[in-house]
């Protein structure tokens, strides 16, 4: 205590320097988007299909882009832009293989061998029709490179696999390059680079955005509650160094920042306001009573110090709780928010306390102490809860009720597109797909056989031909293809392209002849099919987003028809992909979040049980937070807002964030007891002296969170309505319920 005294000055030089190395070091900080991390960790069906991937390549490295054309798209001087920028697409950096409609031909048998007919006869008008109908009568592109309606193609491009950034901005930039130069202006674009674009880009706005707001709402609050622009101006530094601190520390770490990232300018910035607040308080509390600066500062880090420690703790402890999270980017997000909740302690401790003792106290105190009125107020609360315990008591239990009935509700049925930025271009394509192809979720069968057999073999070919029928019985799976589709081609193609021979051959003589022909002229697309010992098979295809829950019936339906009609000595059919791995966090999501939270809680009970060395105290202290818990659950289920990673970190916030008030509130509670007040003497002087600081904190806490409203990201403005109304439930519930608690489970 007394070091901080005579090294003040030194301890704010050194904390302004290392802000200076903090803000040189924004530059460094990467942003990142990758669906990768939110596979489950350790999950078998990840090791599956990162095993299988290895073979094949990864389920989502393309880009599709579809050109409109008003009415209809067979117009020639359309369709040669179309073509062009199709033949642009096979050179652009990063692609592998690209088609279209206007690049694929049909396969047709002749006496003198294959030859190719166009599916779309660019140059001839007068075919346009018969190409059209025959489109649509064998409806192979239907859904994957032409709507319906034949309003829009489709240039599918296979990109090479995992991208980073800096190449997913140079491919886009070729992309829209090339469509410009072909005078094609209405396009949508659907794929994992697009998606890497648009999320980054999402994010830099995200965290700009919300630090600015959050900082000026901030000092906002304190220009009301303070009125002195010392007071403020320390307070507000304090805070914005205990940010800058933390930003340099994730950039000189290396972290990555993810989609949540733009909550920790909103985190530091209110965590470290209610920081400052309780030290303030009680520093200018003790300046008005005429102490003397430097005992004042001992004292309030002695008396609240202390405490504020302990409500670090307890909210880091609150964040770590989701560490135990399968999913990588909510692990990170708990233990870089812990991390920040330390720095925002450490700063307001040194830094604070420092500048508090070099501002003379003339520039610090009001002519009138503000807290007079405040008290007032607060004591009225407190003669409610003296004079109506079992109405309150009564009311608690009813809303634990009714919480645990939303709580029962809640449901995981989760769209991949509520991610998106509300009215961007991405969530505008995202919906086109939806509605007018197959959608984007891929969906992979991966396809093992038994003992000697091949997946090329008559009998295997013939089950995978029964998993694609089932597969293509799901109005929401389309676009199913397999090795079966050259086999289907060549029968076709030795029948006259008829649609009614797009099948397997009708005997093994016949599939023999075929076999040796595709791997004559199709062996290039049979590898994309079947492993090189042709041992191993993938079936592709693309599901709409239906929701997490809706999927995961389709999913358990397909294991079904796996487990009962297929030929399992055979063959071995496994569901597998991105899509399917996404889908499996509703699994691991309430069981973490459960397991998660038990942990913070224990963690907290036994802080709880070495700060007040009383049971009665620690159950007293963890009713009114577990309610607060059950209340954002309840939200959820009432709401019909489904569950998912994001959203899950309401709890860990809720925990961390809303235990501190109980125990700024019972550690006051138990100081002027030890200092010799009885019950009720004590619980006044807590509401007059700790009562001001929960109230102002929780609104800062309410109005901080609702800057998410301004988000563009629909689960932030969620997480955003949700917190503020869960921690302004907290604050209620301890200026209502823990009196009523202390005054009947607590001797005199």
């Amino acid at each position: 205590m007394h070091t901080l005294i005579a090294a003040k000055k030194s301890i704010v030089t050194v904390f302004i320097a290392l802000a200076a190395i903090s803000a040189f070091l924004l530059g460094n900080l990467k942003f990142t988007f990758d669906f990768d991390q939110f596979f489950p960790i350790g999950d078998p069906d990840l090791l599956f299909y990162q095993e299988f991937m290895e073979e094949f390549g990864t389920d989502d490295n393309f880009l599709l882009i579809a050109v409109e054309n008003d009415d209809t798209v067979f117009k020639k001087e359309f369709l040669e832009r179309f073509h062009q920028f199709s033949l642009d697409a096979e050179k652009f950096s990063y692609t592998k293989n690209s088609s279209s409609l206007t690049t694929l031909f049909y396969p047709l048998k002749t006496s003198f061998g294959y030859t190719k007919i166009p599916v779309i006869h660019i140059k001839d008008s007068t075919k346009y029709a018969k190409d059209w109908k025959k489109i649509q009568t064998d409806s192979i592109f239907t859904n994957s490179l032409i709507d319906t309606k034949g309003t829009s193609l489709v240039v599918a491009i296979e990109t090479e696999d995992n991208l980073d950034y800096e190449n997913c901005l140079l491919f886009l930039e070729e992309v829209r390059k090339s469509l410009k130069n072909n005078n094609i202006e209405e396009y949508h674009f659907l794929g994992r680079a697009y998606f890497y674009e648009a999320f980054v880009a999402m994010q830099k706005r995200e965290l700009l955005v919300t630090s600015a707001l959050s900082a000026l709402l901030v000092l906002l609050v304190l220009l009301i509650v303070y009125r002195k622009i010392a007071v403020v101006a320390i307070a507000f530094s304090s805070i914005v160094m205990a940010l800058l601190l933390f930003l340099g520390l994730l950039s000189i770490l290396g972290k990555e920042l993810n989609t949540l990232s733009s909550f920790f300018p909103i985190l530091l910035l209110i965590v470290g306001s209610a920081d400052v607040i309780h030290i303030m308080d009680s520093y200018l509390e003790k300046l008005h009573q005429n102490i003397e600066k430097n005992t004042a500062i001992i004292t309030t880090l002695k008396e609240v110090g202390l405490t504020t420690l302990l409500t670090s703790v307890t909210t880091a402890i609150g964040f770590l709780s989701l560490v135990t999270s399968k999913l990588m980017p909510i692990k990170d997000f708990g233990l870089n928010s812990a991390i920040g909740v330390m720095v925002a302690y450490i700063t307001v401790i040194f830094f604070t306390s420092a500048l508090l003792l070099i501002i003379n106290k003339k520039h610090l105190l009001s002519k009138k102490n503000s807290t007079d009125q405040w008290g007032f107020y607060l004591q009225k609360i407190n003669v409610f809860t003296r004079k109506k315990p079992k109405t309150i008591l009564y009311s608690a239990s009813l809303f634990g009720i009714i919480c645990f009935w939303g709580v029962s509700i809640i449901n995981t049925n989760y769209e991949f597109q509520a991610s998106f930025p509300k009215n961007s271009k991405l969530a505008d394509d995202f919906s086109f797909y939806q509605e007018k192809y197959s959608g984007f979720r891929p969906l992979e069968v991966a396809v093992i056989t038994k003992g000697n057999n091949k997946i090329t073999d008559f009998k295997v070919l013939q089950e995978i031909d029964k998993m694609e029928a089932q597969l293509n019985s799901f109005k929401d799976i389309g676009e199913v293809t397999s090795v079966n589709i050259l086999f289907k081609g060549i029968n076709k193609a030795h029948n006259l392209n008829k649609k009614e021979f797009f099948s397997l051959p009708k005997d093994q003589k016949t599939y023999l002849a075929y076999k040796k022909d595709i791997k004559k002229i199709a062996r290039k697309q049979l590898q994309k099919f079947v492993n090189k010992s042709e041992t191993k098979g993938r079936i592709s295809a693309k599901v709409l987003d239906i929701g997490t829950d809706s999927l995961i019936q389709v999913y358990n339906s397909l294991n079904n028809f796996i487990a009962t009609k297929t030929d399992t000595s055979l063959v071995k059919f496994r569901l597998t992909g991105k899509g399917m791995l996404l889908d499996k966090n509703s699994v691991y999501i309430r069981k973490s979040l459960l397991q998660g939270l038990g942990i913070g809680l224990l963690l907290v009970g036994i802080i709880m049980v070495i700060l007040f060395k009383d049971l009665k105290l620690l159950l007293i202290s963890l009713i009114p937070n577990i309610l607060p818990l059950l209340f954002a659950g309840a939200l959820l289920g009432f709401l019909g807002i489904p569950l998912e990673a994001t959203i899950s970190i309401i709890f860990a916030i809720v925990f961390g964030i809303a235990v501190d008030d109980t125990i700024h509130f019972l550690g006051r509670y138990k100081l002027s007891r030890h200092n010799g007040l009885n019950k009720e003497q004590a619980i006044e002087k807590t509401f007059k002296e700790t009562g001001r600081a929960l109230v102002i904190t929780t609104l800062l806490l309410f109005f901080g969170f609702m800057v998410l409203v301004f988000s563009v990201h629909l689960p932030s403005i969620t997480i955003g309505l949700l917190l503020s109304a869960t921690l302004l439930t907290a604050l209620i519930l301890d200026l209502l319920l823990l009196p009523v608690l202390i005054r009947k489970w607590i001797k005199n």
